[in-house]
């Protein structure tokens, strides 16, 4: 067989000799020298980049912090005045100034290392149409994915900013009512009647009925009798509020003089008074307590009687020269011989059958 030695050597390397290398290196030395001014451009402007886009984010978070700080040194300023009262309370500030500053610092941060992102792709001359094509596309995804958690965080932002209510706060919430005990950008947490705690979402809320600002109306409806003396009821109660607006605390509480408003309701044997005061928000439930209970005293004192609602017989007690006794009426049953006590009389079991004679052997 005849065996050529042209293969063989075609796959063998040619020998290197230090001409090549020499070649080599030369060319290697050649492109970067040709190529170093370029990237020590790219570098230098990425660290450009890098180092503007930290030092602005620093300088932007410590703005926003210091604004916050402001704000709340502002509130506490008027604290122990009179101004005081209208404003929301320390921990309500508080947690809203933490909220606000938080967003405010995540929006800046992301903005400014966006934007340093997407120049020092630019400056690597990468193309930025597909990367932006696809973070809209997993954009639009992710929000049609977690629209509910879009829709409860911008619902807390903007309930925030906008103050809306806070901690300390009575609302009515639609879905749920209580007291604010921590508002979030997703959650806000109520405190019932009865102690529960409520998680409502933000983006579940559609009105807010917020009772602690402003100020509340205190209620009071006085039931006396039809033929008592309207102007002697109506001193009388103005009275009350009088001394009730020289003691503590409902000086503070109550923000104008109480007010009866007139007749509410007329009946055959009574009517209604009703009396009104504007209270401190909040505060409204205690004052009305109050000014039942100093009403009641000022009437009884001066002999007019309060009418309520019918006197329950049940609950009278019995007078032993008063009791009668009752007969009651005759029954059909009670006659032995009707037929309808006879036909209520049981039927009787059968006779038991004769015992057999015995048996003689």
């Amino acid at each position: 067989m005849f065996w050529s030695a042209a293969p063989a050597a075609d796959s063998t390397p040619p020998p290197t000799t230090l001409k090549d290398a020499q070649q080599s290196a030369t060319n290697a030395a050649g492109w970067v020298e040709e190529n170093w001014s370029t990237w020590l451009s790219i570098g230098l402007r990425i660290t450009l980049i890098l180092v503007i886009a930290f030092v602005l984010r620093s300088v932007v978070r410590r703005a926003i912090t210091k604004l916050i700080e402001r704000m709340n040194r502002t509130a506490q300023a008027v604290d122990g005045t009179a101004l005081a009262g209208l404003l929301v309370n320390a921990e309500r500030r508080r947690q809203r100034s933490a909220a606000i500053g938080s967003v405010l610092r995540s929006v800046a941060s992301f903005l400014i290392m966006g934007t340093a992102a997407l120049m020092i792709l630019s400056t690597l001359q990468i193309n930025l149409a597909p990367l932006l094509a696809s973070a809209g596309v997993a954009g639009v995804a992710i929000g049609f994915g977690a629209r509910n958690l879009v829709t409860d965080f911008l619902s807390g932002v903007f309930m925030i900013l906008e103050d809306q209510y806070g901690v300390g706060d009575s609302i009515d919430a639609g879905v749920a009512s209580g007291e604010v005990i921590e508002v979030g950008l997703r959650v806000t947490k109520l405190r019932g009647d009865n102690g529960e705690i409520w998680y409502v979402r933000n983006g579940e809320v559609k009105r807010i009925g917020n009772l602690s600002q402003g100020w509340a109306t205190a209620g009071v409806d006085v039931q006396i009798r039809a033929d008592e003396d309207l102007e002697e009821v109506r001193a009388l109660i103005t009275q009350v509020g009088v001394d009730m607006a020289k003691d503590e605390p409902w000086n503070e509480r109550l923000w104008e003089p109480i007010e009866v408003l007139g007749l509410d309701a007329v009946y055959l044997d009574s009517m209604v008074v009703r009396v009104s005061a504007r209270t401190m928000p909040g505060k409204a439930l205690g004052v009305e307590r109050e000014l039942r209970w100093r009403i009641k005293k000022a009437l009884d004192e001066a002999g007019i009687r309060i009418v309520g609602r019918p006197v329950d017989p049940d609950l009278q007690p019995e007078d032993a020269s008063t009791t009668t006794v009752t007969v009651a009426p005759p029954s059909a049953l009670s006659n032995p011989d009707s037929p309808q006590a006879q036909a209520a009389t049981p039927i009787p079991p059968p006779a038991a059958p004769p015992a057999a004679p015995p048996v003689q052997k």
